[in-house]
This record gives C-alpha cells, sequence and structure tokens, in this order.
C-alpha cells in the first residue's frame, strides 16, 4: 500500500510539474517554458581605409625613403616588443589592429599620430574612433614616446 501511494506521488508530481501549454483563449496566455535563443542585431560598420587622412597630433608630414632604414627599423622592433606586443600582433587581431600592411590602409602621419597622441586622436580622428568601436572600446594607451621613438616604430612597421 505504501508503495502505491509513493507511486501516485511521484506520478503527480511528475505531471504537474511537466510542460504545460494553455490554448490562447480571449485575454488568455499562452505559457512556453522553451528556451528560445535571442541573437542581437549585429551592425557592421567598417572602418574607412583613408590614405589623406593625417590624423590629428604633431606630425604633419612624413616622407618614406624608398629603402627601409635597418638601423632605425632595429630600433623600433626594440621598442614595440617591448611595448607594442601586448596589444598588437603583426598579423593577427588581439587588443588591437594587426599592423602587417598598415601602410595600406593609413598614411604614415596618422600611424604616427596614434602612437604620438592616441587620447587626441580617439576624441576628434573619425577612422580612431571606428577603430575604438571595432575593438570594444579598448583604448591605446599613451607611452609617451618621444617623435623619434614613434618614427622609429613606424619605420619597423614598414618591414611587416
Amino acid at each position: 500500500m505504501r508503495k502505491i501511494i509513493t507511486i501516485l506521488g511521484i506520478l503527480a508530481l511528475v505531471i504537474g510539474c511537466g510542460e504545460k501549454k494553455e490554448e490562447k483563449k480571449d485575454g488568455g496566455f499562452e505559457m512556453n517554458r522553451t528556451k528560445k535563443e535571442v541573437k542581437p542585431e549585429v551592425t557592421s560598420e567598417e572602418v574607412p581605409v583613408d590614405l589623406n587622412n593625417k590624423g590629428v597630433g604633431p606630425i604633419t608630414d612624413v616622407t618614406f625613403t624608398d629603402e627601409i632604414d635597418s638601423d632605425m627599423a632595429a630600433a623600433g622592433e626594440a621598442k614595440f616588443n617591448a611595448i607594442c606586443t601586448a596589444c598588437h600582433m603583426a598579423n593577427q587581431r588581439m587588443i588591437g589592429p594587426a599592423l602587417a600592411g598598415v601602410y595600406e590602409r593609413r598614411s604614415p602621419e596618422w600611424v604616427m599620430n596614434m602612437i604620438l597622441n592616441p587620447d587626441g586622436m580617439i576624441k576628434e580622428d573619425p577612422i580612431a574612433i571606428a577603430l575604438l568601436k571595432e575593438y570594444n572600446n579598448a583604448i591605446m594607451l599613451n607611452q609617451n614616446l618621444s617623435q623619434e621613438d614613434a618614427r622609429s616604430i613606424a619605420e619597423y612597421l614598414r618591414t611587416l
């Protein structure tokens, strides 16, 4: 007798806790416990390629020679490896964009101004603002580099 009552109690519990669907009536509701996946709407705003934008900062003109200055590039590589690799890789996105081929997308002046003046660029430059959005508002920190350091990093980026 005890087993029958226990079985009936478990059966009532299973039936009572099972999924219920009620028909919609005038003023009624439908109950559905199935989980619905809601995908957020993705809007893709690509960062523009603009070789004429010089950015915001102290650099207004940079002229690269045809040949890469190997001494300057070596100094730039050392500086890049010391402070930039936490966020940037040559051929892979990380916290910041991949930098290989950066001069196919940005002017040398823009690159150096971003290195020297990331705060001002993020506030005023449309490409820097678009990059900030694309990289989940990860702000590039101002490393307080000299123009000479920025120029050597710019020379190193030509080798990537």
